[in-house]
């Protein structure tokens, strides 16, 4: 960054108690631009060539290339003399993963043999053993959410529960949750509902799922060799050893519930089953990058500026270098990392801590900012104020053919907090005026995106959250995502909004007020 000129020292008169205070109040009212305008496209673009370069191999979650890419934020951040944010000195938050190969499992129900694949399957790897199974809780749609829920006064910790496709309509054919005719997260798409209802299950602590698919049971077969011998990543936590969850044909879930094509009503089934599961698992470790500035007067409230260090890795033989995908964001958060560290080496800290967050495994499923939220926050969920999440930034939507090119998507930033959104909107207004445009904030936008990025993990905790967003475009999860095809000027702009932002967050009195809290497990 550019280096700035010390700032003159100010004029002390009378005694050292008020010389204190004089200086206490000129610290929180300086104003930051100085500091943003040390954000610049060239130190963003050196960052970038290097971070999506060849040399990172894609940084696949636990790859060497990932390895390479923790070490060089590490290594950054200690050359700009900003702390690990573990009291241990210790950049690295661990972060325990698993895959399975070769997954092979028997289920006999009632005396009789299911094969697996031919109807039943799982996309990832289960706890090895035998489990004898004599209940079985059928509880309709398998849907949690504050406007419906199968789960709601139900205790199914530690059962074994069966669930279908779909999410239920009024008598006018609109869907209850949504209100209108477009369909939610919960039956929209079947990966997103498969993954909804499967995290779903595991908030409720059941212990295992079997999911009927219907005729969707032939595509997801269909995909099932490419996952066989290499399933999808996972995390390794106390509840991966008993959790597990298979979907079903509808041969096998007639077997279970007779009633299951025309019935969402719950009950529970007596069955005699044993389901033995061979599965071969290995284990994998990868790490989240932590580090931090400590606030000057609230140094126990945390901001949280997070960006995901991982992408595609290696595919047939080509680099997936991931410059926007988030390369841009992880770029970003190093130029706002040294902002900060500027201000406060001139004695203009944060009034509140900034912790910067750089998550792995999100490509394999937000695992390293779940791991952090759900298992080992380093610092306490409930001092966490607000996350500003930056994925993907670097680019412009070509779908999108009105409007300023000086843009970027904003999502989340009033679905907790009114407060959050009057702030970011009055940063903007005042710093950068960039266009900030809500498409994507939308409820009932079909692509998802407030449940598809790291924020989500501490918006599901009730932590307010904005998610920074360029958009899609022809190069995304391709191997022609490279650093030259970076808009530098708009990385820049985009960089610069979070720090303001971030900026007035950690220097206002009071922190943001959740007036839209949901519902937590």
């Amino acid at each position: 960054m550019k280096k700035l000129l010390s700032l003159a020292l100010l004029a002390v008169v009378g005694c050292g108690t008020n010389y204190k205070a004089a200086d206490k109040k000129m610290t929180k009212n300086l104003d930051p631009i100085p500091y943003g305008e040390t954000i610049t496209e060239a130190e963003l673009k050196t960052h970038l060539y290097t971070y999506a370069s060849d040399e990172f191999e894609g940084r696949n979650t636990g790859d060497p290339g990932q390895k390479k890419a923790v070490a060089y934020l590490r290594d950054e951040y200690k050359n700009l003399n900003i702390p690990a944010a573990k009291k241990d000195g210790n950049y690295f938050h661990n972060v325990p993963l698993q895959k399975g190969s070769n997954l092979k499992s028997e289920l006999t129900i009632n005396g009789k043999d299911y094969p697996f694949e031919d109807q039943f399957l799982t996309y990832a790897s289960n706890p090895k053993g035998v489990k004898n199974i004599f209940e079985i809780e059928y509880i309709g749609y398998g849907i949690d959410d504050e406007k419906y829920s199968d789960y709601k006064g139900k205790n199914l910790e530690g059962k074994v529960v069966m669930i279908k496709l779909g999410e239920p309509t009024n008598a006018d054919g609109t869907y209850i949750i949504s209100g209108t005719e477009e369909a939610t997260k919960w039956s929209a798409y079947l990966r997103q509902e498969m993954s909804a209802k499967i995290n779903a299950a595991r908030e409720n602590k059941v212990k295992g799922v079997f999911f009927y698919v219907e005729d969707d049971y032939t595509r997801i077969k269909s995909q099932f060799q490419y996952v066989k011998n290499s399933s999808r990543m996972k995390l390794r936590t106390p509840d991966t050893n008993e959790f597990f969850y298979y979907f079903v044909n509808t041969d096998l879930a007639k077997a279970i519930n007779s009633t299951i094509l025309n019935d969402a009503t719950a009950k529970t089934i007596a069955v005699n089953a044993k389901l033995t599961i061979a599965d071969e698992i290995e284990e994998i470790n990868s790490e989240n990058v932590a580090a931090i500035i400590k606030g000057d007067e609230k140094p126990e409230e945390y901001i949280i500026i997070s960006a995901h260090l991982d992408h595609e890795g290696i595919k047939n033989g080509k680099v997936y270098n991931g410059a926007d995908d988030d390369g841009s964001g992880t770029v970003a958060i190093l130029e706002i990392a040294e902002a900060f560290k500027k201000a406060k080496a001139e004695g203009n800290g944060p009034k509140r801590s900034i912790v910067f967050l750089h998550v792995t495994g999100e490509e394999k499923g937000l695992l390293g900012s779940r791991y952090y939220t759900d298992h080992d926050p380093i610092f306490p969920l409930e001092n966490t104020v607000t996350n500003l999440n930056i994925d993907m930034i670097g680019r412009i939507d070509p779908k999108r053919t009105k409007g300023d090119r000086n843009y970027v998507y904003l999502i989340g930033s009033d679905k907790l907090s009114t407060e959050l959104h009057e702030i970011s909107e009055a940063a903007n207004k005042k710093y950068t005026n960039i266009e900030l445009d809500y498409t994507f904030n939308d409820k009932n936008d079909k692509n998802r995106y407030y449940y598809r990025s790291d924020h989500y993990n501490f918006a599901k905790n009730n932590i307010p959250v904005i998610f920074y967003f360029n958009g899609t475009h022809d190069d995304y999860h391709k191997p022609t995502d490279t650093p030259d095809k970076i808009n530098y000027d708009l990385l820049t702009n985009r960089a610069r909004l979070v720090f303001y932002t971030a900026w007035e967050l950690a220097n206002r009195e009071n922190k943001v007020i959740v007036d839209k809290a949901t519902e937590t497990k």
